[in-house]
């Protein structure tokens, strides 16, 4: 078991105030893996305080050193994939291919995607040839909590951290307790590309008590947070008292509207992006509507998929699904299960329990509903594990109403082959993205939600822009 329970401060490894410990577990096979210190007040003191201090030189730094830093930290990055993937399976139980091309290769995409967006970025620049004395600047927020999930470890982090530091902005990190490992390399190879210290902080610690101090913390001047809706909206409440700038992406009940139209594949396709990363992902299409015409054979198609769906060891090469990253996630996806049996829906693959063979980790076998209806819980709280709720339409409009009747904005799905159609229905869903006959989205496309989704948006300039205030000024020359 790794010991793991020091902080990165101030630009470098030193011993927490807090004496309080947890052990990582690995979700495959329930096992400690390392052991970090949940961080307290004090703890979240000291880092924000060093973040402060160093804002006041980085602020001012030329964006050719922001870029010139960047760089070398995409290369020392490249060096140590493997360490970082190998890390995010045993922290979060991501298959060792997905780990690797996807979970620790997003990361990478995210530094290369800004440091592009950098060089191309004005920070200064005048506000139209109709006034010439009127100059815009774009400015550092300040001191930045950064607040990252355990689903998408590295790509989440590398969403706020590599923005927090092309802006100029400094930060205190704080990544999930359930995963922190990755975030730790991380903070090595921050260390080893020497960016000055203070500017880059990390913390360990849980939402209650380091959370709540970090988002709580009179110098800290913006909150970048990826997680539930729940806690979205506490941060939110923390951070008014003050009007501390605030970036939150947070829960998806994506619909997946299937059309008669369709790719033949694309039922098999839609199931497939439901279950990856075993159902944790907050854009996943959990809810698939099928249109009644092609209803019955769709879910002969799914049963099928479904049952052939492998799920397995996340040290093994191969396309399977892992575990999901804990106990706690593990009992809530069976008492949803148990909710849409008890609602009435039918279960035609997956259910309780685990898969044969796996009775240890936490595992879940991937589950199909069909015959939901809307308003079901099922079809309503975002599970976060492989289950997918079908549910059956017979036009456009009633399509389109039921995709929209959710509290969530995140990501929906069209599936057609008539363009006209789909770009009709894109317009009329009320989310921050949606994807087309699988195209997928681009490494810079701002990503965000509507609703109870999110308060504004991540990747590419967008996404340097949160970490950026306009200033205006008058009489420039």
């Amino acid at each position: 078991m790794e010991n793991k329970k020091k902080f990165y401060i101030d630009g470098k490894w030193q011993d927490p105030h807090s004496k309080k410990e947890i052990k990582v577990i690995n979700p495959a096979t329930e096992e400690n893996s390392a052991v970090i210190t949940l961080g307290n007040k004090d703890d979240v003191d000291h880092a924000v305080s060093s973040a402060k201090k160093a804002y006041e030189t980085w602020a001012h730094s030329l964006k050719e050193e922001r870029i010139k830093l960047l760089e070398k930290l995409y290369e020392n990055y490249k060096k140590r994939w493997a360490d970082i993937a190998k890390a995010i399976t045993l922290e979060m139980g991501a298959p060792k291919d997905f780990a690797t091309k996807l979970q620790a290769g997003t990361g990478a995409a995210h530094i290369k995607s800004f440091i592009r967006h950098l060089k191309n970025f004005e920070f200064e620049k005048p506000l139209g040839d109709h006034a010439p004395n009127q100059r815009l600047i774009y400015e550092p927020k300040g001191v930045c909590a950064l607040i990252t999930p355990w689903n998408w470890p590295m790509n989440q982090v590398c969403l706020k951290v590599m923005p927090a530091l092309a802006s100029g902005c400094t930060m205190v990190l704080k990544p999930s307790e359930l995963a922190p490992l990755s975030s730790m390399i991380l903070a090595e190879l921050i260390d080893e590309t020497k960016f000055p210290p203070g500017v880059f902080n990390l913390i360990n610690g849980d939402g209650f008590i380091t959370g709540e101090a970090l988002t709580r913390h009179p110098d800290i001047n913006m909150i970048s947070f990826t997680g539930s809706t729940r806690a979205g909206a506490l941060i939110s409440q923390n951070a008014a008292s003050d009007f501390k700038r605030v970036s939150l992406e947070l829960g998806g009940k994506g619909a997946n509207i299937i059309f008669e139209d369709a790719d033949p594949n694309a039922i098999e396709w839609g199931a497939l992006r439901c279950f990856k990363n075993s159902g944790q992902s907050c854009n996943a299409p959990t809810r698939m509507l099928i249109e009644k015409s092609n209803y019955n054979q769709a879910v002969e198609k799914l049963k099928k998929f479904t049952e052939e769906m492998q799920v397995g060891d996340p040290n093994k090469e191969g396309e399977h699904i892992g575990p999901v990253v804990s106990e706690t996630q593990y009992n809530k996806i069976q008492s949803l299960i148990q909710n849409g049996i008890d609602e009435g829906a039918k279960l035609i693959a997956g259910g309780l329990g685990k898969p044969s063979g796996l009775e240890k980790g936490y595992f879940v076998k991937p589950t199909v509903f069909v015959d939901v209806d809307n308003k079901m819980e099922i079809a309503r709280t975002e599970i976060f594990g492989p289950v997918l709720s079908v549910i059956p339409f017979e036009t456009e409009d009633e399509a389109i109403k039921i995709a929209n009747d959710t509290p969530y904005g995140l990501t929906n799905y069209i599936q057609t082959k008539d363009q006209e159609k789909a770009r009709r229905v894109a317009k009329k869903l009320r989310s921050g993205m949606v994807d087309v006959n699988g195209a997928g989205i681009a490494i810079d496309t701002p990503f965000g939600g509507f609703k109870h989704s999110g308060i504004g948006r991540e990747a590419g300039e967008h996404g340097l822009q949160e970490f950026l205030e306009v200033k205006s000024v008058g009489g420039w020359s």
